[in-house]
C-alpha cells in the first residue's frame, strides 16, 4: 500500500483535490459513468450521504461522483470514475456520475484541454475514493467495536472476518458522514488494480448513436428565440452601417441589431482571445428564418487595418527565417564553428498553413439573462473563465452568473475561447428573452481562431563518420513562436542553436489539437530522416544513437531538457519490434517519434504497394503514457489522433485573399474521408507503472512525419509543404 498524508480539512479537501498543479490545460473532465440498469433506475437511494466534495454514497450502496468539468469526446467520463471506483472498492455497476454545475467555491480548474485530465486528476481522484473508503471503515469499526485496520472491503461491502460482521456501504454511509477526514489514507499498490487497466465501453455510446439530447444544439427551452450572427467578410474590417428595416419585417424575425462583444474597458480573460468584436445579431423564431434573413441583410463594412493575404504571411514568415534573433532560445556549444568543419551539411525548410477547428457541432449556446440573474447552458471548455467575462460584460456580480455544461460535439481547442458565450448573453440581455445562439458552418469556419501558419528552417552538420555535430533550428509562426527549444535533439548534440520568431497578424489564432507540436514534430522528424540518409544510417537506428548520447553523455544539464531519453528510446525500440523494422525491404515505410503532453509516441507507417495513389496500409504505434486507465478508450484516442494528423497534413488548409477566408465549408476545405483512413492500426502501450500522462493529443504530431517519411520511400522525393496533396506530385490522381 502507498501511505498518503491528507492533513487538510474536509472543505480544503474538496477544494484542493481539484488542483494538481498550474497551467491552463488541466482538470477533471468526466460527466457520466456506468449506465444504470433498469433495476438500479427503479431502486435509486432514498437518501444520499456526502463523504467529500466529489463523492456521496446512497443508503442502498450506490455511489455518485460529481463531475466538475466538461466532456469533449475524450472519454474521461468513463475513465475518471474508474479511478475513484478502484480506490473505493465499489463494484463498477454501482457507480453513477453527475455533471456538477460551475462552482468555484467548491471546484477549481473547471476546464478541459491539453490532454491533462487524467494526469492532473490521478492522485486527487484516488484520494477521494480512498478517503471515503476509510471513513466507511471507521464507521463500521465504531459500530462493531473493532479496529478499522481489521476491516476489509470489496465490491461495496465491509467485512470483519474475525467477528463475522459485514455490511454494505449504504448501511454505514450515514454514520460515515460524522467521521473526521483521516489525516492519512492508503492507496492501492498498482499491481492490485481490478478496474483500472480493464476495457470499459463509452457509457454514452447508446445515447450518442440513438440521438439522445446530450449536446448544446439539442437544448430547447419554452419561449426560446434563435439568434445568428453576421461578421465582417474579411479580417481587418469593422462595422460601418446597415439598413435592417426590410429584414426586420421578414416572417419570424424579432430584431436585427449591431453590438460589440467586448466594448472598451471590459476586462477580458485569456480565454477571450480570438473572435470578432463587432457583430450584427439576427433574432427570430427559428434557425431557418434567421438564415433567410442573413441572406437578405446587407451590412456595410469598412477597412480598419491591413487586408492580409496568405501570400503576405508566407513572405513575412520566410523573411523571419533569414533573421537571427538577438537572444537565442537555447545555445549549446558553437554551431558556426561546427558547421565550418562539418563534412556534410543538410538544410531544409518546412511550412504549414492555417487550419480551422471544424468541430462536428458548430458553436452554439443558450442564454437567459434577466435583471436578477443570467442562466447559460452549452458546450464550453473554459466555463470558469467565461463566467468572469460574462459577469463583466453584463455588469452583474459573478454570483449571479450560472453556467451549466453540456457534452461537446468536438473541441480540439476551439471551445477554449468563449466569445460565442458572451455573444449569446449579450443578445439575450438585449432581447430580454431566452435565446439560443447558433453558428452556421460558414460562420464558424470564417470567424478565426485558427491553427497558426508556420515555417521552420533546419540545418544539420555531420562529421566524416556520419555523426551529428551541429543542429540549428529557426522557426516562426503567425501570432506564435513555434519552437520548443528544450525538446529533442537538445541534449543529444554538442552544438545546438534554437531561435524563434513570431509574426503578429490580424487573422486570429488559438490552440489547435497538440498546439505547436502539430507542426514542429512533423518537420523535425522528417528532417531527421533526411539527415540520417546523408549520414548513411538507418533512420530508426540514427535516432536511437542520439538517445544513447542523451542518456549516457548528455549535453548541458539533463534537467533542462523536457524529455526523458530512456523513455523516448523505449517507444522506438517497441515500435521497431512490433513493426519488424529492418525486414521490410521494398516497403514504403516511414518512422517518427515525438514527446509532447508528457507522453512518448513512436510510429511506423507503411503505404500500400502498387498503384498511383499512395494510401496508408498499416500503422504500428508504441505509446508510453504511464498507467493506462481504460485500454479500449486509450486505443480509440490514439487511433483518432493519428487519423487526424494524417488527414489534415495531407488535405487541409485555410487560405486568405485580401483578408477574406477562401474556404467556408467542406466543399472547399478538404478533410480525410472514410475510404482514405488507414486500413490497419496496431497500438502497443509501454507497461512501466508510472503515473498516467497525456493521451488525447500526443499521437497526432508524429503521424505527420511518419507519413512524410513513408511518402519519400514511395515517391523518391521529400515533402516540405503541407498539405501534401498540394506539394506536387499529388497523392491522388
Amino acid at each position: 500500500m502507498t501511505l498518503v498524508k491528507t492533513k487538510i480539512g474536509r472543505r480544503a479537501f474538496i477544494r484542493n483535490t481539484g488542483l494538481a498543479s498550474g497551467g491552463l490545460v488541466i482538470g477533471f473532465s468526466w460527466l457520466a459513468s456506468c449506465k444504470m440498469t433498469p433495476e438500479q433506475v427503479n431502486n435509486l437511494p432514498k437518501e444520499w450521504f456526502d463523504l467529500n466534495g466529489f463523492l456521496k454514497v446512497g443508503d442502498n450502496g450506490m455511489v455518485t461522483i460529481m463531475s466538475p468539468n466538461p466532456e469533449i469526446g475524450q472519454n474521461v467520463k468513463t475513465s475518471m470514475p474508474m479511478i475513484v471506483a478502484e480506490e473505493l472498492d465499489i463494484a463498477w455497476k454501482d457507480v453513477i456520475v453527475e455533471q456538477a454545475p460551475l462552482n468555484t467555491d467548491i471546484f477549481t480548474r473547471q476546464l478541459a484541454g491539453g490532454s491533462q485530465s487524467i494526469r492532473q486528476g490521478w492522485e486527487s481522484l484516488r484520494m477521494a475514493g480512498a478517503t471515503a473508503k476509510q471513513m466507511l471503515k471507521e464507521a463500521a469499526a465504531q459500530a462493531w467495536n473493532v479496529s478499522a485496520d481489521e476491516i476489509t472491503t470489496k465490491d461495496g461491502v465491509l467485512t470483519h472476518e474475525a467477528s463475522g460482521n459485514s455490511a454494505g456501504y449504504g448501511e454505514m454511509a450515514s454514520a460515515a458522514t460524522s467521521i473526521e477526514v483521516p489525516e492519512e489514507v492508503q492507496l492501492k499498490d498498482n499491481g492490485t488494480f481490478s478496474i483500472i487497466g480493464t476495457d470499459k465501453k463509452n457509457v454514452d455510446g447508446p445515447k450518442l448513436v440513438t440521438g439522445k439530447p446530450l449536446f448544446g444544439l439539442d437544448v430547447y427551452k419554452e419561449g426560446m428565440l434563435t439568434a445568428m450572427i453576421v461578421h465582417p467578410p474579411a479580417f481587418g474590417m469593422k462595422y460601418k452601417g446597415m439598413n435592417a428595416d426590410a429584414v426586420k419585417s421578414m416572417p419570424g424575425i424579432k430584431d436585427v441589431f449591431h453590438f460589440e462583444v467586448y466594448p472598451e474597458g471590459i476586462e477580458k480573460q485569456w480565454s477571450d482571445q480570438g473572435g470578432i468584436s463587432e457583430l450584427v445579431a439576427i433574432v427570430g423564431n427559428s434557425t431557418w428564418e434567421c438564415m433567410q434573413a442573413k441572406k437578405a441583410l446587407e451590412v456595410e463594412w469598412e477597412q480598419d487595418s491591413t487586408a492580409e493575404s496568405t501570400s503576405y504571411h508566407e513572405e513575412e514568415l520566410a523573411a523571419l527565417l533569414e533573421k537571427p534573433t538577438e537572444t537565442p532560445a537555447r545555445k549549446d556549444g558553437d554551431v558556426n564553428a561546427a558547421f565550418a568543419k562539418a563534412a556534410k551539411i543538410v538544410e531544409s525548410t518546412y511550412s504549414a498553413p492555417y487550419l480551422a477547428h471544424n468541430t462536428m457541432e458548430p458553436m452554439n449556446f443558450f442564454a437567459h439573462v434577466t435583471p436578477e440573474k443570467a442562466e447559460l447552458l452549452g458546450p464550453i471548455q473554459t466555463p470558469e473563465f467565461t463566467e468572469k467575462t460574462v459577469a463583466a460584460r453584463l455588469g452583474m456580480p459573478v454570483e449571479k452568473i450560472d453556467i451549466m455544461m453540456t457534452r461537446m460535439g468536438g473541441g480540439f481547442g476551439r471551445r477554449l475561447y468563449g466569445s460565442f458565450v458572451i455573444e449569446a448573453a449579450v443578445i439575450s440581455q438585449k432581447m430580454n428573452a431566452p435565446v439560443k445562439l447558433v453558428y452556421s458552418r460558414e460562420d464558424d469556419m470564417t470567424q478565426g481562431t485558427y491553427r497558426p501558419s508556420y515555417k521552420v528552417k533546419f540545418k544539420a552538420g555531420l562529421d566524416d563518420k556520419g555523426n551529428l555535430i551541429a543542429w540549428h533550428v529557426r522557426g516562426a509562426g503567425t501570432n506564435d513562436d513555434l519552437i520548443f527549444e528544450n525538446r529533442f535533439p537538445a541534449g543529444a548534440v554538442d552544438n545546438y542553436l534554437a531561435e524563434k520568431h513570431s509574426l503578429q497578424t490580424n487573422v486570429t489564432t488559438g490552440a489547435w489539437r497538440a498546439p505547436r507540436s502539430n507542426f514542429i514534430a512533423g518537420a523535425e522528424q522528417a528532417f531527421i530522416d533526411e539527415v540520417a540518409e546523408a549520414a548513411g544510417k538507418d533512420p530508426l537506428d540514427f535516432r536511437l544513437e542520439l538517445f544513447d548520447r542523451a542518456i549516457n553523455n548528455p549535453v548541458g544539464d539533463p534537467e533542462s531538457n523536457d524529455y526523458d531519453p530512456a523513455r523516448y528510446a523505449g517507444v522506438l525500440k517497441l515500435v521497431k519490434e512490433k513493426a519488424n523494422w529492418g525486414t521490410d525491404a521494398g516497403k514504403a515505410r516511414g518512422v517518427a517519434a515525438y514527446y509532447c503532453h508528457n507522453s512518448y509516441v513512436a510510429q511506423v507507417i507503411e503505404l500500400e504497394d502498387g498503384g498511383d495513389i499512395p494510401r496508408v496500409d498499416n500503422i504500428w504505434c508504441a505509446v508510453d503514457c504511464g498507467i493506462v486507465i481504460n485500454p479500449l478508450a486509450a486505443k480509440n484516442q490514439i487511433e483518432g489522433g493519428m487519423i487526424d494528423g494524417i488527414g489534415h497534413s495531407t488535405y487541409s488548409a485555410m487560405t486568405f485573399k485580401d483578408g477574406k477566408p477562401e474556404q467556408s465549408n467542406f466543399d472547399t476545405y478538404r478533410l480525410i474521408r472514410h475510404s482514405e483512413a488507414p486500413k490497419n492500426i496496431e497500438v502497443h502501450f509501454v507497461d512501466n507503472g508510472i503515473d498516467p500522462t497525456g493521451l488525447g493529443e500526443p499521437s497526432l504530431p508524429p503521424a505527420i512525419a511518419a507519413l512524410s517519411n513513408a511518402l519519400y520511400k514511395a515517391t523518391g522525393r521529400r515533402y516540405y509543404k503541407q498539405p501534401f496533396i498540394n506539394d506536387k506530385p499529388p497523392l491522388v490522381g
